[in-house]
């Protein structure tokens, strides 16, 4: 199987391999962000299951995806990521997984195909989806700059509703049974909309991931129509990570970088055992 290429590379973040670094570091030290390059802990508590990482451009949420990976480094890293996108082109499986490497800037992500080759129902082996999508490439080299070489499982989802995040939970818990994996839920919340109106309506589902319930998140996005993209993986990684407790990290918006009148919001949420 040929190797996915990136996408978004010179786009949504640096297209080389040290100017990649340079903003993964940016994001590190921002104001916004966690304020120092964290170390990678080998024997961490590894106490962290899963996590919710916005994935804009990395100028915008970057910084706020800085503190879930500081707090990962500080935690020790796992066997695999499971990283969980919303599919922004709908095209494809409702539910595609691939067996393609990813290659970034930083290198080539490596697919866990143990994982993979246990994975099915929903989960349909489609690479189509996945060529052009962003919501998963530009977590990888956060990753990478910290660890280097990693394994990883890349699910994208059209399809959002709870009943399919709960059958997708279910094959997952099944294929990582006695594994040590975290999942990780890309998704921005509130789209285009005043810094208010993002900061309240985001809170909303927020404190529903905070108290551990996912079909609160589900209907919390359609009753408040909240214009969050990747609910669906979300809830999916709630469902399948099992965690115990969930902990806010960071929130802002991309007005939060630059002013501007309409904003995309941002969270970074760890869930612990």
């Amino acid at each position: 199987m040929f190797p996915r290429h990136p996408a978004v590379a010179g786009q949504f973040y640096p297209g080389s391999d040290k100017q990649a670094r340079t903003e993964v570091e940016r994001a590190f030290r921002s104001p916004l962000g966690p304020g120092k390059i964290p170390e990678l802990v080998s024997r961490g508590e590894r106490s962290i299951v899963g996590a919710v990482v916005p994935h804009a451009g990395w100028m915008y949420s970057g910084p706020v995806a800085a503190h879930v990976y500081a707090a990962l480094a500080r935690d020790g890293f796992p066997e695999t990521f499971i990283i969980i996108g919303p599919n922004h082109h709908g095209i494809g499986a409702p539910v595609a997984l691939t067996d393609q490497d990813f290659i970034t800037p930083l290198g080539t992500a490596t697919i866990d195909r143990d994982i993979v080759g246990k994975l099915g129902g929903l989960i349909e082996d489609d690479p189509m989806p996945h060529r052009h999508e962003h919501s998963i490439e530009v977590q990888l080299p956060f990753l990478q700059y910290l660890a280097g070489d990693i394994k990883f499982v890349p699910i994208v989802m059209a399809a959002q509703d709870h009943e399919t995040a709960l059958e997708v939970a279910e094959e997952l818990r099944k294929a990582i049974k006695g594994k040590d994996v975290v999942i990780i839920a890309s998704s921005d919340f509130s789209h285009y909309v005043p810094a208010k109106a993002a900061y309240e309506r985001d809170r909303l589902v927020i404190d529903q991931v905070l108290a551990m319930n996912p079909l609160g998140v589900y209907d919390t996005v359609m009753r408040k129509r909240v214009s969050m993209c990747g609910y669906g993986p979300v809830m999916t990684m709630m469902l399948a990570s099992e965690g115990t407790n969930a902990e806010l990290l960071k929130y802002a918006t991309s007005g939060d970088v630059l002013p501007m009148q309409d904003v995309v919001g941002y969270a970074g949420i760890v869930m612990r055992r």
